[in-house]
C-alpha cells in the first residue's frame, strides 16, 4: 500500500511497536516525505498492514496527536498538522510561574540548545494537582523533562515538591530528567540537576557585602509569608542565620505597608518586585538618603534595578539555562550548584 510504504515496524526489536510507528512518522516529516496537510495511513491499514493491535496503533496516533503533529478530521482521517520539528529533540519544559526570572532560564535554555530541539512550555502555578495532570498526559511523550519544583501547601507556603509529586518525578527515567532551580535530594543519582541553595546563598551572599552592612544598624527581610506563588522558607533560614552569626538587630515583615516608619540605619531586603517599588517611593518620599542613611537589597537582578542602582543578591538565570542545556547537548549527567552573587550597587 503507497500510504503504508514509510511505516517501518521491525517485530524483533525491543522498542515498543507504538514508538516504531511515532518514530517511521517523525522520520518521513523530518526528511521532507511527508507535508502539512498530507493525509498518513488509517489505523485500520497500519493495524491490518503490520499485524498490529488497534491499541497499538491508536497509542501512537494519540501521541502523535498530544504532540500537534498530526490532527484528526472527523470522517476522513488523519492528517500531517505541522513539520516544523521533528527531526529534534522534543523537551518539556514545566515552570511554576511565570516570571521574568523563569523566561530567563527559559530562554537562555532555548537559545543554548538550538534548533536541534522542540519545546513544550507549561505552567503549573506551584499547583500539585495541575502538575500531576500534566505529568500523567505527557508521560512517554518526550525525550527530556524539565522540571522546577516549587509548590504551595494548604497554607499558601512554599514547599519543594509533595509525595504524590515525587512519585510522578520518580516514573520518570533518569536519562530523561532534568531538574532546575529548587534542589530535590532523592535515589536517583544519574540525572542532570542545576539548582540553587537558597540558605546558603543568601548567607553567602550577604556575607560578600558584609563590610558595607556593617555601616547599618538592623537588618529588615521582607519575606512574603503566605502568596499564591512562595518564596522557599530558606531564604529566610538563611537570612536569620547570617545576622546572628554577625550579630546584626534584625526583623521579618511579610510586607512593605503603607506609612512605614523609616528609620536611619536600616537595611531592607526585599524580595517581590512590588514591595521593592513600594518601598522606594517610600524612601523617596522621607527625608532619608538612600544608599547612606538607609539601604535596600533586592533579591534577584533585573535591567530595571541595574538601571535603578539598586544593589542585589541572586543567582545567575541564564547561567542556569545554559548549565542544563549544555549537558543535555553532550550527554552529561551532573549536579551542580548554580552561581549565586552579591552585585554592589549605589542603594547600600
Amino acid at each position: 500500500m503507497n500510504l503504508l510504504v514509510n511505516i517501518r515496524i521491525d517485530h524483533e526489536s525491543r522498542k515498543p511497536k507504538y514508538k516504531q510507528i511515532v518514530d517511521s512518522i517523525i522520520d518521513d516529516i523530518s526528511r521532507g516525505n511527508l507535508n502539512v496537510g498530507q493525509k498518513i495511513p488509517s489505523i485500520n491499514e497500519i493495524s491490518e498492514e503490520f499485524y498490529l493491535s488497534r491499541d497499538t496503533v491508536e497509542k501512537a496516533y494519540n501521541l502523535l496527536k498530544d504532540r500537534k503533529i498530526i490532527e484528526s478530521v472527523k470522517g476522513k482521517g488523519f492528517y500531517v498538522a505541522k513539520t516544523d520539528l521533528i527531526n529534534k529533540v522534543n523537551i518539556l519544559f514545566l515552570i511554576n510561574k511565570l516570571s521574568s526570572y523563569k523566561m530567563s532560564i527559559y530562554n537562555s535554555f532555548l537559545n543554548a540548545i538550538g534548533t536541534n530541539a522542540h519545546l513544550d512550555l507549561h505552567i503549573y502555578h506551584c499547583d500539585e494537582t495541575l502538575f500531576l495532570k500534566l505529568m500523567d498526559r505527557y508521560q512517554g511523550h518526550y525525550d527530556y523533562y524539565v522540571i522546577m519544583s516549587h509548590f504551595k501547601n494548604e497554607k499558601l507556603q512554599h514547599i519543594g515538591y509533595t509525595e504524590k509529586v515525587m512519585q510522578a518525578i520518580e516514573r520518570i527515567p533518569e536519562n530523561k530528567l532534568v531538574l532546575l532551580d529548587n534542589k530535590i535530594d532523592f535515589i536517583k543519582e544519574d540525572i542532570i540537576q542545576v539548582y540553587q541553595d537558597f540558605e546558603t546563598d543568601i548567607f553567602e551572599a550577604l556575607t560578600v557585602g558584609l563590610d558595607k552592612l556593617k555601616r547599618y544598624d538592623k537588618l529588615i527581610l521582607v519575606y512574603p509569608d503566605k502568596s499564591v506563588y512562595p518564596y522557599p522558607r530558606e531564604i529566610l533560614h538563611g537570612f536569620r542565620k547570617f545576622c546572628v552569626a554577625n550579630s546584626f538587630d534584625f526583623e521579618v515583615l511579610d510586607d512593605i505597608y503603607e506609612g512605614m516608619e523609616l528609620r536611619a540605619g536600616d537595611v531592607y531586603i526585599t524580595i517581590k518586585e512590588t514591595d521593592l517599588v513600594d518601598l522606594v517611593k517610600q524612601v523617596r518620599e522621607s527625608t532619608l538618603q538612600l544608599g547612606k542613611e538607609i539601604g535596600i537589597v533586592s533579591y534577584n537582578d533585573t535591567p530595571l534595578k541595574e538601571l535603578l542602582g539598586i544593589t542585589v543578591i541572586g543567582t545567575d538565570f541564564k547561567q542556569m539555562g545554559v548549565s542544563a542545556a549544555k549537558m543535555i547537548l553532550e550527554n552529561r549527567k551532573e549536579q551542580i550548584k548554580n552561581d549565586f552573587r552579591f552585585i554592589d550597587r549605589k542603594s547600600m
